[in-house]
């Protein structure tokens, strides 16, 4: 499997073209380089080069959950890929639970802090703080990679391009409407919101139908709430049938079809906020920013014959007549956070936990730092996290799904904890 090709820096740390990984073990065989990052991998030269060529275009799929992230070279090849999984249901659980707290404190009139809720009015701008950490959180790695990479351009997820008025000035009518991407935007909203499956009969990796759960000719609209995904046979299979009656036999299921056909898509509704702070931060780098939309992603993505993932999608973005992938391994990346800054945890109830002492920090060491065990009964471990810092010495790590326990004594870092979790 193809993976990752390696950043390169020069010895003034100034980014040049990346390398395929055997010619960076070369340079690491031969002493003329030596690791400078792990996570993206980075190496750095022991002499200066006079290469001001900047020719790779970073292309970003943003979404709620994950954001995807591409390199492309000016011949359209895929050197790099990058998936990163935001932790902004976890930032809104949080802040829930805090309320929570601290409302009860109120009611139950002990020591609280006081509410502010009511009494201040929000920016114009304002994004709520699990939104806001997505698009922070792109920033970031935007800017890391500007670091670590000659990017000259951005190209990203933002609007839908009229190529009907493109290919043809004179288009207009129903021809404008029904044009290659017709019917694109509405379907990938369902196909979303359907997890990608038939609402019938639960099947997968088959061609799906867009079906009017009330029928148009019994009083049903076009409306997106009336609309739900089925294969062939069950679409057939219901006609013009009223819900309840083709499912009279399985009313749990009609139920559920029509309480997921009136939620909105949520994660839908966290880009649409997001996009245009996305789009303003990128304009804020003074670099040429292009952007694409969701359905000029999906029709590139099937004209390759690509599969449907972050990466993948990110590397579709925007006008491109070919795309190679030189790569087919991302880099998965999990934001996990700095940790948390509460000095005595709470129950649920809002009172501290019994027992607990805070203690001084292990100088050196964090939760989430990466290390090899070197020696001990566990040697040979690479590349794991440490779950738990403990002071007096032994440390909780955790290879895969199991937790062990190893001495200070017996690891070696890798990589300091920076807030995110890797793996491949």
């Amino acid at each position: 499997m193809s993976t990752n090709f390696v950043f390169v820096l020069d010895t003034n740390r100034k980014p040049l073209a990346p390398c395929k990984p055997g010619v960076a073990r070369s340079l690491l065989k031969a002493g003329k380089a030596k690791v400078f990052r792990r996570y993206p991998f980075t190496i750095i030269l022991n002499k200066q080069i006079n290469d001001k060529r900047k020719t790779l275009q970073l292309k970003i799929d943003p979404g709620s959950l994950q954001t995807g992230f591409a390199l492309v070279t000016q011949g359209k090849e895929v050197i790099w890929a990058m998936v990163l999984t935001h932790r902004g249901q976890q930032t809104k659980d949080a802040m829930l639970r805090r309320c929570g707290i601290r409302r009860g404190r109120r009611n139950r009139g002990t020591r609280y802090r006081k509410p502010r809720f009511l009494n201040r009015r929000r920016p114009k701008g304002w994004l709520a703080p699990s939104l806001k950490h997505r698009v922070l959180t792109i920033e970031t790695w935007v800017n890391r990679l500007r670091k670590l990479t000659p990017i000259c351009s951005l190209a990203m997820e933002l609007v839908k391009f009229d190529t009907q008025k493109m290919e043809n000035p004179e288009v207009s009518g129903v021809e404008y409407q029904q044009g290659e991407l017709f019917g694109y935007e509405v379907r990938e909203y369902l196909l979303e919101k359907w997890e990608r499956k038939c609402a019938y009969c639960g099947a997968k990796d088959t061609p799906l139908e867009v079906e009017h759960i009330y029928p148009i000719s019994r009083g049903g609209s076009n409306r997106v709430s009336n609309l739900t995904l089925a294969c062939q046979p069950c679409n057939q299979g219901k006609g013009n049938q009223d819900i309840r009656d083709f499912l009279c036999g399985k009313p749990d299921l009609a139920a559920r079809i029509l309480k997921q056909a009136k939620v909105p898509l949520k994660d839908a509704a966290a880009v649409n906020s997001t996009r245009w702070r996305l789009f303003e931060t990128f304009k804020a780098t003074d670099l040429p920013v292009t952007t694409g939309s969701g359905a000029h992603t999906k029709f590139n993505r099937r004209r390759f014959d690509l599969p449907k993932e972050h990466w993948i999608d990110a590397a579709c973005v925007g006008e491109m007549k070919s795309l190679t992938l030189l790569t087919r391994q991302p880099l998965l990346v999990k934001a996990t956070g700095h940790g948390c800054r509460q000095v005595i945890p709470m129950n649920k109830y809002g009172f501290p936990r019994q027992g607990y002492k805070p203690k001084k920090p292990v100088p050196g060491w964090k939760t989430g730092d990466i290390v090899n065990v070197v020696t001990g009964k566990n040697a040979g471990l690479k590349a794991v996290r440490i779950k738990t810092v403990r002071a007096k010495g032994s440390f909780d790590i955790k290879p895969g799904d199991k937790i062990l326990s190893v001495s200070r004594n017996h690891i070696q870092p890798v990589h300091r904890q920076d807030g995110y979790g890797y793996s491949f």
